[in-house]
């Protein structure tokens, strides 16, 4: 009776997957974004920087280099010990479109990094911000026009996509595969107006939907969730669009440890349970699924219960999930070979399990 019940569940699962698979995922694999009418509005690129003096070399260049008319760079230098402060001073000599904001400290109980956008976005001249993190890059000259289109939509916010810099190794192979996984979730949801996050290296709104939505004020001592719990709140009275293309992407450097990453990870999932609740059964009912689908799959392997029906079930999924991830991955301009997807969703969604578990286990998380 069991091998039959567990057969059942494991039926369930895949049907669950394919149900998301059909409704979220394919649109997203089909989507191209309207283009309107080319116009430019003027845009403040904000960056935050603890102690980033050597991405700021390669950031800032960047940033400078994009072929764009009208825009200035707010550096926001947050409490920075190294030689961050020098290095800004040296770039406003020679670029008029820098300017910086200096915080020597940050009020007792308030988020570090949630406070110091909150003072870029005070200070800026433009109505229109984009915001990415110290360790990005633009993907191209073309980031800034790329993300700004959203506006000509009438977006008050836009959800871009950052991919983590391909370096050797399982690890790296792991965090791109989650990013990936994590990006097809918060990108298709947001396409069926169900947008939940978005990611602080590249999203940009309107200092009008910044102030209606009070900011960071409803989560200011909460640590992260300075992108998707300010989404949580603008959602309802916002309009949200999302720019997935290769010229409107900035790239970011991953963890180069496994405890950093799953430090980050537990980070991210504790300020998951600030969601609400519709959006946290949306994503949760899909992320177990998958977990239960491995957990049952492996045990009735063990078993060696209805083997050829574990086979037919796994090609299926496998079929169904894996097209649309391929067809995004390509979208994105992701690599993913079929054979690596095979191990990494297996590894992906034991690491989701074994993070859950951590994070209800031990509250304690830990900021940079």
């Amino acid at each position: 009776m069991l091998p039959v019940t567990l057969l059942l569940v494991l039926l369930v699962c895949v049907l669950v997957q394919a149900a998301y698979a059909f409704y979220y995922f394919y649109p997203l694999a089909n989507y191209t974004a309207p283009r309107m009418e080319a116009t430019q509005v003027p845009v403040s690129v904000i960056i935050c920087a603890h102690n980033e003096y050597e991405n700021l070399q390669q950031l800032l260049p960047a940033v400078l280099a994009q072929e764009y008319a009208v825009f200035e760079v707010i550096v926001i230098n947050d409490r920075s010990t190294d030689e961050t402060a020098h290095l800004i001073r040296q770039w406003q000599r020679e670029y008029y479109q820098i300017r910086s904001v200096n915080i020597n400290e940050t009020p007792a109980g308030f988020n570090p990094k949630k406070y110091a956008l909150t003072l870029g976005i005070r200070v800026a001249r433009y109505e229109y911000v984009l915001l990415t993190d110290a360790d990005c890059k633009p993907f191209s000259t073309n980031w800034i026009n790329s993300m700004q289109q959203g506006f000509n939509r009438g977006a008050d916010i836009i959800i871009g996509y950052s991919p983590y810099l391909k370096q050797p190794g399982w690890l790296n192979y792991l965090i791109r595969y989650e990013t990936l996984l994590t990006a097809i979730q918060y990108l298709s949801f947001s396409l069926k107006n169900n947008a939940y996050m978005a990611v602080g290296r590249n999203v940009a709104y309107t200092k009008k939907c910044f102030y209606q939505n009070k900011g960071f004020a409803s989560h200011i001592r909460i640590l992260g969730g300075d992108d998707d719990l300010f989404v949580q709140d603008a959602v309802v009275r916002s309009t949200i669009v999302i720019e997935i293309s290769k010229d409107a992407q900035t790239i970011s450097k991953p963890k180069q440890t496994y405890s950093e990453w799953i430090t980050q990870k537990r980070r991210h999932l504790r300020v998951g349970l600030q969601y609400k609740l519709s959006d946290r059964l949306r994503i949760g009912t899909f992320m177990l699924s998958n977990i239960f689908f491995y957990l049952i799959w492996l045990l009735m392997l063990l078993l060696q219960q209805y083997l050829w029906l574990l086979c037919i079930l796994f090609l299926v999924r496998g079929i169904v999930l894996w097209v649309g991830y391929a067809r995004i991955a390509r979208k994105l301009n992701e690599e993913q070979s079929v054979i690596k997807m095979l191990a990494l969703d297996a590894a992906y969604f034991l690491h989701y399990l074994f993070l859950g578990v951590s994070v209800l286990m031990f509250k304690k998380v830990r900021w940079k």
